[in-house]
């Protein structure tokens, strides 16, 4: 899981943690100032995560001397740090940019040592480094320091540790299946621009869907056009009656696929030549890509169907089985938004405008969010648009009523019902009601 960015937490030291007070002689003239903290102002923890080691600046509160610290990615230096932290006798609130998959292992260390756990964003870190030292110069220390001077002023944001939540199994689970699809998208590819082209170019014009094996298994069976001219209509129909699948017209197909071998311009490549065995190579890993997909789906369905928000984002148009997967894992639990502008900001789809003076940019999405998430309702508002009786097709329909052909209204389109689709989505998780439609809130 992605970790969120929800909002800032934290206290900063105008929070009345600090407290002085100045003593006074006889005479009412000033002596000197007494400095009181209180016993629960916490210890700030500083960490640039890095993949084989992390620099970690602690500040204590009542010390101006800060302790520098180089923590390896081993299970001994975690626990030399958490021992250090805890000697203190104060509570802990750490913080770290995210990087990659590296912070993981300590933050879930830190978390279950009882400390608090907090997250900068990687912009405000970038930003904040330029304005402190007046340079792009970026390196671990410096990244400590920039870190802790956030963390001062209360610019944190809260770290949902997937594991400490309960969400680890839910984010493999999507990650894999993009993973996965991803592959499986980038073979298609390979296969309609190399193999197809040089052995049955024809043959692209047989294939519908992405989601059945199919058509891999055919080719496999019958690479070149050659195999199938070789042999009687009859004689193929029969071979390849159950390879095909459950067709409808599956008859009238194969003699459609029989007549085109017999006039395609494939090149004649022998069955036994090593140019074959590549290309069925390539099948066989397509094959199985497509049956990891599908196992991963069924586990996915297996494991949420009785979780109510799942249960939930499923009664809206668009959203399936592994777009609400996606959702789930990529936001985790969408109560903890409370109004609907912070989920579209978490998922990046709030409006940004660049001004200055009397300049004024184009509003477009500011794109800052969670990548995949703003994806999966992308996708979904384009397969909502596409069904019937809903309020996503019938505010599509109003907003390019006035001119179908714009290609640019048409997109400014597209990105309304995104975001309309990120609000019903937030919406219905946080009343707990299922999806009606033409209903606005």
């Amino acid at each position: 899981m992605q970790p969120s960015n929800s909002g800032a937490g934290g206290h900063s030291r105008a929070s009345g943690l600090y407290s002085g007070f100045a003593q006074t002689t006889p005479q009412g003239r000033p002596t000197r100032t007494v400095i009181t903290i209180a016993q629960n102002t916490p210890v700030l923890v500083a960490i640039d995560i890095a993949k084989a080691r992390h620099e970690v600046l602690i500040a204590v509160p009542g010390k101006k001397r800060r302790r520098r610290l180089t923590v390896l990615n081993e299970l001994a230096d975690f626990t030399r740090l958490i021992t250090a932290l805890k000697d203190y006798g104060r509570p802990v609130r750490a913080a770290f940019e995210a990087t990659g998959n590296y912070h993981r292992a300590l933050a879930y260390h830190l978390a279950t040592a009882g400390f608090e756990v907090k997250l900068v964003s990687s912009v405000a870190l970038a930003r904040t480094r330029e304005a402190l030292h007046n340079s792009w110069d970026k390196n671990d220390p410096k990244d400590a320091q920039v870190i802790l001077h956030m963390m001062e002023i209360g610019n944190e944001q809260f770290y949902h540790d997937p594991l400490v939540r309960g969400t680890n199994d839910i984010q493999e689970l999507s990650k894999t299946h993009d993973i996965v699809s991803k592959s499986k998208t980038e073979l298609w590819h390979r296969i309609l621009t190399h193999y197809l082209p040089l052995y049955f170019p024809e043959a692209d014009r047989f294939h519908r869907s992405s989601r059945s094996d199919w058509f891999f298994a055919f080719l496999e069976r019958y690479p070149s056009p050659h195999f199938i001219s070789a042999m009687s209509k009859d004689a193929f129909t029969a071979d390849a009656w159950d390879v095909v699948g459950r067709k409808v017209a599956k008859e009238r197909l194969l003699a459609d696929i029989y007549e085109t071998s017999k006039v395609s311009v494939g090149l004649p490549v022998a069955l036994d030549s090593d140019a074959i065995s590549m290309f069925r190579l390539v099948l066989g890993e397509g094959r199985s890509l497509i049956a990891q997909r599908n196992q991963i789906e069924a586990r996915a369905v297996a494991l949420l169907k009785d979780l109510p928000d799942y249960q939930l984002l499923t009664s809206i148009p668009g959203i399936g089985p592994i777009n609400a997967l996606t959702i789930l894992a990529e936001a985790g639990d969408l109560r903890r938004f409370g109004h609907h502008r912070q989920f579209l900001k978490f998922c990046g789809m709030d409006l940004a405008t660049i001004q200055s003076g009397t300049f004024r940019g184009q509003t477009k999405l500011s794109k800052y969010g969670n990548a995949r998430l703003r994806r999966t309702l992308w996708m979904a508002g384009q397969v909502a648009i596409l069904q019937r009786t809903n309020s996503f097709r019938d505010k599509f329909e109003r907003y390019i009523s006035k001119d179908r052909q714009n290609t640019h209204l048409r997109r400014k389109a597209y990105t309304a019902i995104a975001a309309k689709m990120a609000r019903t989505v937030h919406g219905i998780i946080k009343n707990g009601e299922p999806y009606r439609p033409f209903f606005e809130g």
